[in-house]
């Protein structure tokens, strides 16, 4: 079973913990049991700190299970409160590459649509604007290259909607390689190649620009494009 010693800590300081959230590992405690990203990062500031009883650990965004890549988390109720602030106005920018099933009809598109969770089913559809329960989702997206049938694109997310990708590439009739829920995934036994793979911010207490890459595991699709030539890893942050 993976623990927090398996995880990778990208950024930490007193107020800002920065980590990679591995794929098919649940955010917070679910009805699997399995373990999830909060309780195994509470148990590594218990344990470094040795802090007694239970350690604070503000969960300020989500990425689906299935879905892998970068995550930040506050170490205060504060730095929590201006993160979260911070998300709503749009003031944090977070970018994805995800391998599709298929070529998109434009090279690069702005896609905007409502989305309504069902929730006897945990899915996520496209609907009328006026259908009670609808959320505006919006996002940009750039084709990066293409081969065998499937392509590599960059996702920059506008709002921040459950399943919000996978959906809307599913809505454009090429879904997400691997999706299991929207796509072709439960045939081609693939993870999700959906990686949350830049995070930029302003240091919620000090002001800083902060900038987070990084790569999607090192296995096919994703080892079919040369990742390397649209994403750079970028310096170490300082604290």
């Amino acid at each position: 079973m993976i623990t927090y010693k398996d995880l990778q800590i990208l950024f930490e300081d007193n107020h800002l913990l920065v980590v990679v959230k591995p794929t098919d590992v649940p955010v917070q405690a679910d009805d699997s049991g399995d373990a999830d990203m909060l309780t195994m990062l509470k148990q590594y500031l218990v344990e470094k700190y040795n802090k007694p009883g239970d350690a604070y650990l503000g969960l300020v965004h989500r990425l689906d299970r299935p879905t892998g890549g970068v995550m930040m988390f506050a170490k205060t109720s504060k730095c929590a409160e201006r993160l979260c602030e911070a998300i709503k106005n749009g003031d944090v920018d977070k970018k994805y590459l995800a391998v599709l099933d298929g070529v998109p009809r434009y090279k690069a598109d702005k896609l905007c649509c409502h989305l309504k969770k069902f929730s006897d089913t945990n899915t996520v559809r496209i609907v009328p604007a006026l259908t009670e329960g609808a959320k505006y989702a919006e996002l940009d997206y750039k084709m990066l290259s293409e081969k065998d049938g499937r392509s590599l694109v960059s996702v920059k997310l506008i709002t921040g909607r459950g399943h919000q990708i996978r959906v809307q590439m599913a809505g454009m009739g090429t879904p997400i390689a691997g999706d299991k829920r929207y796509g072709n995934g439960a045939k081609q036994r693939l993870p999700l190649c959906l990686w949350a793979t830049e995070l930029r911010l302003s240091h919620p207490i000090s002001g800083k620009t902060m900038v987070f890459r990084v790569y999607p595991p090192e296995i096919a699709p994703w080892t079919s494009f040369n990742i390397d030539a649209f994403l750079k890893l970028s310096v170490p942050n300082d604290d």
